[in-house]
C-alpha cells in the first residue's frame, strides 16, 4: 500500500520532500527566531485548506490572536473567514494544558470536534521547557506526539534553539529530534557580508529526500524556496566559503579567458 503524502503547498518544498510530508507524520520545524517557523506552519495550514481541502488547527502559546490574526492577514491570509467557514481553529493555550493528556477531554478537544482537521501546527514546542523538569521533557512530549497521531492528525511542531554568529547551530540541543519522523532546520547564514535564510531536511522517516541545503525568503507571500547553495560550503557549521571545486572553474575559465585574447 502506497502512503500518501501531505503536502505543503510550497512546490520547492515538496519536491525536496519527494512530494509532501508522510501522512500522519510530526514534522519538527527548528530555528532561531526570525527565521520563519511561524510563517512556515500557517502557510502549511492555509494551503491546506485552500489548496488540499485538508482543515486545520493552530495551537499558540506566545502570541495574542489578534496579532497572529494581523500577520497573517498582512501575507494574503484571512484566517478569521477560514474559521466562520469551519475550516481552521485558533487555539491560544498554556503550555501546561497542552500537555493534559489523561482522560477524555483535552485542550484540543472541542477545536477537533468543531473542524475535524486532518493538520494541526503547534507554536512552539520549547515553551513546554518552562513547565517540565527536563528529565520528564521528552516523555511528556512523546505523550503528546502519540495523542496526535492517534487522532491521525499530520503535525507540524515548531522549536526555538539558539544560534550564535560565530558556531553552528547544534540540533542536539532540541533533544527531541528522535521522537518526530521528520526534521525541517531553518538558519541564518552570513554569506559576503549578507544575511540570507538556509533551510535543509535533516531526517525523513520512511522515506527519500533531499539532502542539499536551499536558499529561501519569507516574501509578503509567505514562504518561497530558491536554489540550493551549490557554491559554498560550511554553511551549517557557521564558517561558509565558496566551494574549491567553484573557484577551481572560475579560475580556469579565467586563465582560458586570458589565453584566448592573447592569441586573438
Amino acid at each position: 500500500m502506497t502512503t500518501g503524502r501531505t503536502k505543503t503547498g510550497i512546490a520547492e518544498l515538496d519536491e525536496m520532500l519527494r512530494g509532501g510530508f508522510l501522512q500522519g507524520d510530526a514534522v519538527m520545524v527548528a530555528g532561531s527566531a526570525g527565521t520563519g517557523k511561524t510563517t512556515l506552519g500557517l502557510q502549511y495550514l492555509v494551503n491546506g485548506i485552500t489548496q488540499f481541502g485538508e482543515r486545520g488547527v493552530y495551537v499558540t502559546f506566545e502570541q495574542l490572536p489578534t496579532q497572529i490574526y494581523r500577520d497573517a492577514e498582512n501575507l494574503g491570509w484571512d484566517l478569521r473567514k477560514l474559521e466562520d467557514q469551519d475550516k481552521f481553529r485558533m487555539v491560544c493555550t498554556s503550555p501546561n494544558l497542552m500537555l493534559e493528556t489523561d482522560g477524555e477531554e483535552h485542550v484540543l478537544t472541542e477545536p477537533i470536534r468543531e473542524v475535524q482537521p486532518q493538520r494541526l501546527v503547534v507554536d512552539s514546542l520549547s515553551h513546554l521547557e518552562m513547565y517540565v523538569d527536563e528529565r520528564q521533557l521528552r516523555k511528556e512530549l512523546y505523550r503528546l506526539i502519540m495523542l496526535l497521531k492517534a487522532r491521525q492528525l499530520s503535525s507540524l511542531l515548531t522549536w526555538e534553539v539558539s544560534q550564535a554568529n560565530d558556531r553552528p547551530i547544534s540540533i542536539s540541543d532540541v533533544g527531541t529530534t528522535f521522537l518526530v519522523d521528520c526534521v525541517l532546520l531553518l538558519k541564518h547564514v552570513e554569506i559576503e557580508s549578507a544575511v540570507r535564510k538556509a533551510m535543509v531536511i535533516l531526517k525523513m522517516r520512511g522515506s527519500d529526500h533531499d539532502k542539499r541545503l536551499r536558499e529561501f525568503d519569507v516574501t509578503p507571500q509567505g514562504i518561497t524556496v530558491a536554489a540550493p547553495f551549490s557554491q559554498y560550503e560550511g554553511i551549517l557549521t557557521g564558517t561558509p566559503r565558496r566551494s574549491l571545486t567553484d573557484e577551481a572553474a572560475n579560475s580556469w575559465a579565467s586563465a582560458f579567458t586570458r589565453k584566448g585574447q592573447k592569441h586573438s
